[in-house]
């Protein structure tokens, strides 16, 4: 380990070095790099601006040379030269030429000559181009001077007007100050990083801002190259060129170390040229200040990262020797862990192999007794059990290894808490029967029976807890389950629901209750070696109840027995209950269990009726005696089968002794009655109601006394069995042997079975009948050709009015996604293989008679 450690520090320090290298070298190339790309950058953005600057002051100008140029032509319709004489005209021409803010206004002749209406008369600086652009009659603008030397913007259109020589004039011509258009042009504003100027072709200023001296752009632009001893004869023969040909130009002018952007464009009613220069050295200078804080914080940034390497390379080198401890921990945990594994597979390889060699040892003995009945069926009845012990080994390493990958999902339904208990009180009596275990059930302050949760995943958690209950309880022994509800920090709409379950069994080692709930433990003792189980369940309920956002705590001593408390804030389903009243009777409530008989008249007051209750036979008979004194009989009597010094059936005797057979008698029990129904009837036993009782337990199972007492009576001794003579079953199944089990096994209900191979086969067949030829289909999931998902899928597309047709699932896809994709794909229920016959024939009976 240390020579590991030796190792690790060597190649640190030897990486610090070279990190610390690279980073000076990666921080001075960004340094430099950034400084290069912001003066690329920089004159990439003075081209964008200065092009756009151009083209808006160019726009500018022409706006406003055509407001002038329109404003002298209204003049000229305004003032037609044969509305008037031609001194009223004048005048009418004068009074409107100055309220438009024109400095003079005359006629001008075909060759050129002045006839002044007011003003001063202008010297044309070019007068060419613009007279030749008068007799066109064309609009014009051109520049004049005044004998005080002050420079005028002529503006011509064409008009012809009687001149004072009685010649006709080719023009009517105003004009405006020079700096009128520079300040509507912004030209002089000092409030701007660009300066610009108006020339003519020859380089000549028209208007002129900034510190040009000389009279010639030109000039100009060659003396400033010379000052740096260039020559600037090149750009000024490019400008030229772009002048000649009508086009923009732009280029970057570089005096020394100073640059300088030149944009040109021709302006519109002219011979002139917009020259705007935006000088680089303000912005040059901030590039450069940023260049230096950037190179600055590049240094001051590579001397933090180097500091903090350092920092971290001394952390790391004090916390290896941790981690390496901390490395040899897990080392030694996954040894351990992995010496679990080990035991535990030694442990499943015997647990299943105890059941198969059940299967395959009452297999052979079956084969060799085949005439004899008694021992055949025998043998049968323990591979049965032998066969789901190996089912539930199987169910729990699966479920484990679903859990171990983060793969294991709930599927939320809405759920009635009365239909799981009494499936979990059902499938616990057959194992209380068998060990004469004494087994109750008791609920009280149940405000919500329907919620929502994974009602696959709930009935788990139960078993889970129970079946180890039922396991580790000697015989004789007592096994209680409790179920109550309470008020939800969640909110209203939830509700927080416990639920005990305590034994009186062989209890557990303070060190086996720390580790319960671990994976691939099992208490290794002479008193659980020959109970069954994977020694999964409890790490599988832990992981599920977390999953829901429950808690679950155990209890336990040895040789005392355990509690399991598990505590559930589930979501109140918002199915709308049915209303449950019952007439104003009189019941008597008798079972030795007080907590019970208060909650059990406290249901039946919420339905509407009235209550008694005695804890045990003696004092039972004492109330109904007093009753009978009083001629107030008791409309019905609710008795606990298992009573303390007297049980409920020979109470019941006596009851029927003193009081006759007029108040029916209802048998309360978590045991199944089956096997004392014909003792009970004889007893004068009415009728049977399971506990827990649930206020719809009771609503239900005393609502056919409603009516008549007799069929009532009747009706709860009767057993119903599904009847499925004549109902045609339709089953895709790929594998012979499944489809020969299931039809042997369906077919003793009566119903008639048609075979397909495959979805296809399925899917074609249910196309090719009759409308309601089919009463139900039960799918597998994989088959070849088509999945059962595929056939579903195809039935419910069909253009049939019985394409919603019961379609079950019946396959060994048992986990929770897997229901809950087949009720994705349109399916209506699902049935996990091997085949429960029960289960099947429940599902059809509902689904079939729904249809009707």
């Amino acid at each position: 380990m240390k020579k590991q450690f030796s190792s690790a520090s060597r190649f640190l320090t030897v990486s610090l070095a070279l990190v610390l290298l690279l980073t000076v070298g990666i921080f001075s190339f960004l340094a430099f790099f950034m400084t290069q790309k912001s003066a690329d950058t920089i004159s990439a953005v003075g081209t964008t601006y200065m092009t756009g600057m151009g083209e808006k002051v160019t726009q500018h100008f022409e706006t406003t040379i055509q407001l002038r140029l329109s404003q002298l032509e209204a003049l000229v319709e305004g003032f037609h030269p044969n509305d008037a004489p031609a001194a009223e005209l004048r005048a009418e021409l004068a009074d409107n030429a100055q309220i438009r803010g024109f400095e003079f206004l005359a006629y001008y002749s075909p060759t050129g000559e002045f006839d002044m209406i007011y003003g001063e008369e202008p010297l044309l600086a070019d007068p060419e181009p613009f007279l030749r652009s008068m007799n066109n009659g064309d609009k014009k603008v051109a520049v004049a001077s005044t004998d005080h030397g002050e420079k005028d913007i002529l503006l011509g259109v064409s008009a012809e007007y009687i001149m004072s020589d009685g010649t006709v004039a080719t023009a009517l011509v105003a004009s405006l100050p020079a700096d009128y258009i520079a300040e509507t042009l912004s030209l002089y504003s000092e409030n701007t990083l660009v300066y610009s100027h108006i020339i003519r072709r020859d380089g000549t200023f028209v208007i002129r801002s900034g510190d040009a001296f000389r009279e010639n752009y030109f000039d100009r632009i060659q003396a400033m190259f010379e000052e740096q001893g260039e020559s600037g004869e090149q750009y000024i023969r490019e400008l030229e060129a772009a002048m000649d040909a009508g086009e923009d130009y732009t280029t970057l002018l570089t005096f020394g170390s100073e640059r300088r952007h030149l944009q040109c464009n021709k302006l519109p009613y002219s011979e002139w040229f917009l020259i705007a220069v935006l000088p680089y050295g303000q912005l040059d200078e901030s590039v450069n200040q940023l260049s230096r804080t950037w190179l600055y914080m590049a240094f001051l940034g590579c001397a933090v990262v180097l500091t903090a390497l350092f920092l971290v390379f001394l952390q790391y080198s004090r916390l290896l020797q941790e981690q390496m401890a901390e490395l040899e921990k897990a080392r030694k945990e996954a040894v351990h862990a992995n010496k679990a594994k080990s035991e535990f597979l030694s442990n499943m390889s015997h647990d299943i192999r105890t059941p198969m060699n059940a299967i395959v040892g009452m297999t052979a003995i079956a084969s060799a007794n085949i005439d004899d009945k008694q021992q055949v069926q025998n043998c049968l009845k323990k591979i049965t059990l032998s066969s789901r012990h190996l089912l539930g080994l199987i169910n729990d390493v699966l479920d484990m290894s679903k859990i171990e990958s983060g793969k294991l999902t709930l599927n939320m339904d809405q759920v009635s808490l009365r239909e799981v208990m009494d499936s979990i009180v059902s499938i616990a009596q057959p194992q209380v029967r068998s060990k004469h275990q004494q087994f109750d059930v008791f609920i009280h302050d149940i405000s919500t029976e329907n919620v929502c949760c994974d009602s696959v995943r709930l009935n788990q958690v139960l078993l889970n807890i129970l079946g180890n209950a039922l396991k580790f309880t000697p015989d004789g022994g007592l096994i209680q389950v409790s179920l109550y509800e309470e008020s939800s920090p969640k909110g209203e709409d939830y509700v927080r629901t416990h639920i005990l379950v305590k034994d009186n069994g062989i209890g557990m080692t303070p060190e086996f209750k720390a580790k319960i709930f671990e994976s691939f433990v099992r208490e290794d003792s002479a008193r659980v070696r020959r109970t069954e189980g994977s020694g999964l369940g409890m790490a599988i309920t832990k992981y599920i109840v977390d999953t829901m956002g429950g808690t679950i705590a155990v209890e336990s001593e040895l040789g005392q027995g355990s509690e399991f408390h598990v505590t559930l804030d589930l979501q109140r389903a918002e199915t709308p209950e049915e209303e449950m009243i019952l007439p104003e009777w009189n019941i008597l409530v008798v079972d030795d269990d007080q907590q019970l008989c208060e909650s059990t008249t406290a249901s039946l007051k919420s339905i509407g009726v009235k209550a008694d209750w005695a804890l045990n036979a003696e004092k039972a008979l004492e109330m109904l005696d007093h009753r009978a004194q009083l001629r107030d009989h008791y409309h019905i009597i609710l008795l606990d089968w298992k009573l303390p010094d007297m049980d409920g059936i020979t109470a019941a005797k006596e009851i029927r002794r003193r009081f006759g057979d007029e108040t029916p008698i209802m048998l309360i029990s978590a045991y199944d009655w089956s096997e004392i129904e014909t003792e009970a009837k004889d007893a004068g036993i009415t009728g049977f109601i399971s506990k827990p009782l649930f206020r719809s337990t009771l609503f239900y199972g005393l609502k056919p006394f409603i009516d008549n007492a007799g069929a009532a009576a009747e009706q709860l001794h009767e057993e119903k069995y599904a009847d499925f003579t004549g109902r045609r079953i339709l089953l895709a199944e790929d594998n012979d042997l499944n489809w020969e089990i299931a039809n042997e096994l369906l077919s003793d209900l009566g119903m008639e079975l048609d075979w397909a191979e495959n979805g296809r086969i399925c899917a074609d067949k249910f196309e090719a009948s009759p409308v309601g030829f089919y009463d139900a289909v039960l799918m597998d999931l994989r088959m070849p050709v088509m999945t059962g998902y595929e056939a579903t899928e195809a039935i419910r597309n069909m253009d049939r009015p019985d394409k919603d047709i019961p379609i079950i699932a019946m396959t060994a896809d048992a986990f929770s996604e897997d229901i809950k994709k087949c009720l994705d794909a349109g399916m209506n229920a699902h049935v996990a293989k091997p085949i429960d016959i029960r289960e099947v024939s429940r599902l059809l009976e509902k689904f079939i008679n729904e249809r009707r």
